[in-house]
């Protein structure tokens, strides 16, 4: 691997690098760096966790000159959180270099935001209609800019904004440089490179550079009316720290969320319904430890980065290979090690295998923990709990009342009271989801898929729709049918 240092890099970019603790340069930055700091446009195909970020970022700082007092860059990103962690990404790096960079996004006060762009910040991050907005209002103005970043690309296709990026890079000059990195490249994409960018250079990390060896890969075959049971029985037995688990729609999310509540588990959920205040409170409570499990919908959790994740759960299967690498990149961090737990359907094994193969991973079958499993790690996890309390010798308080019970009551009981109000609250309360059908039922994603998801217009969480892009319609009676009661007798 090439060191920072090999590669070039100004002094104070290698110190923020230094200390941010990064030393050699990944695949995809040991690639697209030399060449974009030749001021060449780039094509990069590489997924969330590759390190793209930086991969971009460095070049751009090396070339924006502090004596001017315009925007000289811009980076488009599909959603708020990975706007917000782009810029901040930036600012790490230019840490040493009196270069700013400002996040803009839809959900913060735009008044804000406009007393903000008029301290004239070197670079900014933003969403598609937040950007267009403040170009609409004058308030940010990109004819003098000599870099555009298109991140996430078909994400941002995906959610309908091609027109929007359309009319941000005509704004644009002529002369700039472009660098467009997204997981996949359809013809969309294809398109938009040929129209605004100059002669690009491809650069295509293969999925075998971006999969974790430190996130072990695991798949139960559950039934579609089993899966919250199966889910709640695997968080008792892996007692995670935090974890995420992943819905595929909204409903899913909220359904989910709320089910796991009523159970006892401190969860949840985010996704693209809730304002911008109500997404930072709920990660605000997943970053300290308030809640354990997130919940959330591939979109939403686009850019989300919290250190410490320990499992991630896909309690619907991803739609495809690059999600689900996304998906598993939430943990298994910082070289920390991680478990990605995937949920399939009968119907579904053969996209566990699709998946397998094009992420050149491997998904290990195991068998659902049995219900007496599921109880002794509870009690497992009790007695750490009051093995850690009695090493922490924070009980003084308690030793008379503890010695009146001991003349009036059997030890072992005693203890055995103490383990089971440290265990966890078990709610045997009846849970009811409604069911969801896969987005891909076939085994592999083949061209009819693929135009499938191209039509998909706007956001995609909004539950299945028909290639045309249009809502499938139900009728009440047919709703009726597709909810499936989970009862704690389902075991």
């Amino acid at each position: 691997m090439t060191t920072f240092q090999e590669m070039g890099i100004s002094e104070p970019i290698q110190r923020a690098i230094t200390d941010m603790g990064f030393e050699e340069a990944s695949p995809i930055q040991e690639k697209a760096i030399p060449i974009a700091l030749a001021g060449k446009d780039i094509i990069g195909q590489a997924q969330t966790g590759t390190g793209k970020t930086a991969a971009f970022a460095i070049p751009i700082l090396e070339k924006v000159d502090t004596s001017k007092k315009f925007v000289q860059a811009i980076a488009i990103a599909p959603t708020r959180e990975l706007a917000i962690q782009v810029s901040e990404e930036i600012n790490r790096l230019a840490k040493y270099m009196g270069i700013s960079s400002l996040p803009i996004y839809g959900g913060q006060s735009i008044d804000r935001q406009i007393k903000a762009l008029k301290k004239v910040p070197h670079i900014i991050t933003g969403t598609p209609g937040r950007l267009l907005d403040h170009i609409q209002r004058k308030t940010l103005k990109l004819d003098r800019i000599s870099a555009v970043v298109l991140d996430e690309a078909d994400e941002m296709l995906d959610m309908g904004f091609l027109e929007d990026i359309e009319r941000i890079l005509k704004e644009t000059p002529d002369e700039k440089q472009t660098l467009l990195f997204s997981a996949t490249m359809p013809k969309l994409i294809q398109n938009l490179a040929e129209r605004f960018m100059n002669n690009p250079e491809l650069i295509k990390i293969k999925a075998k550079e971006v999969t974790s060896p430190t996130v072990k890969q695991i798949y139960y075959e559950v039934k579609e009316r089993d899966k919250f049971e199966v889910l709640c029985r695997l968080l008792d037995v892996d007692n995670p720290e935090l974890a995420v688990i992943f819905g595929r729609t909204k409903r899913r999310v909220d359904e989910l969320s709320d089910a796991l509540n009523k159970r006892g588990y401190l969860a949840d959920g985010l996704h693209g319904d809730l304002n911008q205040r109500q997404r930072d409170v709920v990660m605000n409570k997943f970053r300290e430890g308030n809640i354990d499990i997130l919940v959330a919908t591939d979109v939403a959790a686009r850019g989300i980065d919290v250190s410490g994740v320990t499992h991630v759960y896909n309690f619907d299967i991803p739609q495809d290979p690059e999600s689900y690498v996304h998906r598993i990149g939430r943990t298994g961090r910082a070289g920390k090690t991680g478990l990605a737990i995937t949920f399939a359907t009968p119907r579904e094994i053969g996209q566990i295998h699709s998946i397998e193969k094009a992420s050149k991973g491997h998904i290990q079958r195991k068998s659902i923990p049995t219900i007496a499993e599921a109880r002794e790690s509870i009690q497992r996890a009790a007695i750490e709990k009051m093995i850690q309390l009695v090493e922490e010798a924070d009980y003084k308080q308690f030793k008379q009342a503890a010695s009146e019970l001991l003349e009036q009551y059997d030890s072992i009981a005693l203890v055995s009271i103490a383990l089971k109000l440290l265990s966890k609250e078990q709610k045997d309360i009846p849970v009811e989801l409604t069911s969801e059908a896969p987005r891909y039922a076939n085994k592999s994603k083949g061209k009819g898929q693929e135009k499938q998801r191209r039509n998909y217009k706007g956001n995609r969480e909004f539950g299945v729709k028909g290639g045309n892009g249009k809502r499938k319609k139900t009728s009440k009676s047919s709703r009726k049918k597709e909810r499936i009661p989970l009862s704690g007798k389902n075991k």
